[in-house]
């Protein structure tokens, strides 16, 4: 999407009315917080655009949603914390050319041996080759543990699988991309009450290494501007889509105060109808899984497996498979929690339970409300971004019809896939986002 398409006041105009209308006399309920929009059911409503102010009045200080992001002209403020940062960052250059490279396909790139900048998409390296950066998280100090997490979202039609999880006391790190932030704010904002922990997953879900550093900055700092805006709170945990990740780029998150966290073990959910792969295949690797977790693969340290928020059928998986991983492994919890770090966020008054707090039965200590949930122990407080003013219309993210126990839009029925950036980034047109 272009940024003229944003800029044309007479359309901008009309979707703005088509919008007010739709939400006075099509959508009965509360869409204006995230108490009421959690009680839709309907999928298809759940996707369907809602006007929320303090995202569209903000619009001219973020980049273009779903576009590799850069420093807003007019942003001095990004402006400066650029210049603080960029004498910290190894002069890496990026890898292959855009814009065949923002989709991962480097090809013609020749990348030298012995890896000088772990770039964990060449060699899966994790190891910082510079100093100063820590390891990217994969493993988990805990046993028989698996870090319960899922990327790419908030996903429009996430409330049955939310309130799955709610009513087994479930809670997951959940890494959210910003574009999707700002079209779905009330979706983001009950992460966080219901006392999932919220991570950066970028702007706009491209591979980070091919972005130069002004890109590599922006998709960072306007992510994390979004969430504060949109939740109220500022992460510290961040996974690059498709792990794709060097020390140039990791030098980026560090400066801003985020871990790196990988995975170990890949579902594979994502790639459910793309080259033949088929629900059966992303199965049997649940399967492994947990034929491992039984056998004591992970009886000296947990482990984390990239599972997805991103459509029907990666829900409906989570869903299906969550007492077999319960039965599997010791303990299921969010990665923050494995890892012992009870302060997940910069603001202070959200707190995470200490993994010990957690397996007793403490999975909420503060920060989430539980007002989502049909069936919660949770306490503490409602996020601070929560209920601020009434959205912009969310533009969906890529769901699609492959059957199981969560329903989905049936305007996004037999949407075709590529990657999992182009599901994101070409439904991000089937509804006008602002």
């Amino acid at each position: 999407m272009s940024s003229s398409f944003f800029n044309s006041k007479p359309l901008f105009a009309s979707a703005f009315f088509i919008l007010l209308l739709s939400s006075v006399f099509v959508h009965a309920q509360d869409r204006a917080t995230e108490q009421g929009e959690a009680q839709i059911t309907d999928p298809n409503q759940e996707c369907s655009p809602y006007y929320y102010a303090s995202v569209s009045n903000a619009l001219g200080n973020f980049p273009a949603i779903w576009q590799p992001a850069t420093i807003v002209a007019s942003d001095s403020a990004a402006q400066a914390k650029y210049q603080s940062i960029i004498g910290q960052i190894p002069n890496i250059q990026p890898k292959g050319t855009q814009p065949a490279s923002l989709m991962g396909d480097f090809s013609g790139y020749i990348y030298p041996n012995g890896d000088p900048d772990c770039w964990w998409t060449d060699t899966k390296c994790t190891t910082p080759k510079l100093a100063g950066l820590s390891p990217d998280i994969t493993s988990l100090p805990e046993p028989d543990t698996l870090g319960y997490a899922f990327d790419d979202g908030p996903n429009c039609s996430h409330n049955a699988f939310y309130d799955y999880l709610q009513e087994n006391n479930q809670k997951a790190t959940m890494f959210y991309i910003g574009s999707n932030v700002m079209d779905w704010p009330l979706e983001a904002q009950r992460g966080l009450a219901d006392g999932h922990e919220v991570c950066v997953h970028t702007w706009s879900h491209h591979y980070m290494t091919s972005l130069t550093n002004e890109q590599v900055f922006a998709e960072f700092y306007y992510t994390l501007q979004a969430i504060k805006l949109v939740v109220g709170v500022t992460p510290t945990c961040w996974r690059p889509p498709f792990g794709d990740v060097d020390d140039r780029v990791r030098a980026f998150a560090h400066a801003f105060g985020l871990r790196t966290i990988v995975w170990q073990y890949d579902s594979n959910d994502w790639r459910e109808g793309i080259n033949g792969i088929t629900p059966a295949d992303v199965d049997g690797n649940y399967a492994a899984l947990i034929a491992m977790a039984q056998s004591g693969t992970y009886s000296t340290a947990g482990t984390t497996m990239l599972t997805h928020e991103l459509n029907n059928f990666t829900m409906s998986e989570a869903v299906r498979f969550l007492d077999q991983l319960k039965s599997a492994f010791k303990y299921l919890v969010p990665i923050g929690v494995a890892l012992n770090q009870t302060q997940p966020y910069v603001e202070t008054g959200y707190s995470l339970p200490s993994f010990a707090q957690y397996i007793s039965g403490t999975t909420t200590v503060s920060g989430g409300s539980g007002a989502s949930s049909t069936s919660s122990s949770s306490t503490g407080a409602a996020p601070s971004g929560a209920g601020q003013s009434s959205s912009t219309g969310g533009s969906g993210s890529g769901q699609k019809t492959t059957g199981g126990s969560l329903g989905i839009p049936s305007a996004f029925a037999g949407a075709g896939v590529l990657t999992a950036t182009a599901i994101l980034a070409s439904n991000a047109i089937n509804f006008l986002p602002f």
